[in-house]
């Protein structure tokens, strides 16, 4: 099966080429839904797919990746094909690869690659005072996302990706606000709710990161027989990369903050969040 995800209710013009012995057996059948295109067909080759390459036609005029699952006797492999490689051998032995590892390399990926996301945490950080208050936040946080990221992976909820990621961008717009009100104010500055529950916050915001991850994970598939490792893993990768995140903006501030005031340090880049992010939700709104 190839299955296709659709842009503005148009599939993506990605195509597999096989080698030149392989040919497709009968008719194709075409099957259509609000997000992706699906074709089911038998391919005949003269001798074996494995140790060939198989190459995928505009895939490098995109940012999108194929992940192929292939069972060859009672072993499954999963590989990855990408714009900057968009060609895959498929191994031979029983060293195959599953599609954990595939999956929380990806969700790894997308959370570093994912810059809204990044500024959000970044956004967080600075609100947020104390150890104790940071792990329950990033702890909210994360379970908030992992909530929503499973219920759309499964089907069981679904909202419009437009007017998602238009409030994603909003929220960071929210938070640098809110930081910025603090850096402000100085010693008469009295806590706000965001900054005495942040982690209310950080949940609230989560729900809508989550359907954000979830509309990647769609864009990807799960590979059918292995749809729970798939969607487990993607999210580990996601929390992995999320940490690492953390852990080096965090150490980098607290590098920082020791030659200069926390204020001079948060106040441009808050500033700088606060455009970026403000330039986000204009360019998302569904006008």
């Amino acid at each position: 099966m190839w299955k296709v995800p659709k842009r503005q209710g148009r599939p993506l013009s990605v195509e597999p080429q096989f080698p030149p012995d392989c040919a497709i057996e009968g008719q194709p059948q075409r099957l259509n839904d609000a997000t992706t295109l699906r074709v089911k067909f038998s391919l005949v080759c003269e001798e074996l797919l494995i140790g060939r390459p198989i190459r995928f036609q505009g895939l490098d005029g995109t940012l999108t990746d194929v992940l192929i699952r292939a069972t060859t006797g009672d072993k499954v492999q999963t590989a990855r094909a990408t714009p900057q490689e968009p060609s895959i051998v498929l191994e031979q032995g029983p060293q195959a690869s599953g599609a954990g590892w595939t999956y929380f390399w990806l969700g790894v990926e997308h959370i570093l690659m994912g810059y809204d996301h990044l500024l959000f945490v970044l956004a967080l950080l600075f609100l947020i005072t104390g150890f104790r208050r940071l792990i329950e936040t990033i702890t909210a946080f994360t379970v908030s996302h992992s909530l929503t990221l499973g219920m759309t992976a499964m089907g069981w909820v679904s909202l419009p990706s437009a007017p998602v990621e238009a409030i994603i961008a909003l929220s960071i717009v929210f938070l640098a606000r809110e930081v910025a009100i603090r850096a402000l104010a100085g010693d008469d500055h009295v806590p706000r709710l965001s900054e005495r529950l942040p982690w209310v916050v950080a949940f609230a915001f989560g729900l809508l990161h989550g359907f954000g991850f979830a509309g990647a994970l769609q864009e990807i598939g799960l590979p059918e027989g292995a749809v729970l490792v798939a969607l487990l893993t993607f999210n580990l990768g996601v929390e992995a990369g999320q940490i690492l995140f953390v852990l080096a903006a965090g150490s980098v501030l607290a590098v920082v903050s020791r030659v200069a005031s926390r204020r001079l340090v948060e106040l441009p880049i808050t500033y700088g969040i606060g455009i970026v992010s403000c330039v986000w939700l204009i360019e998302r709104l569904p006008l």
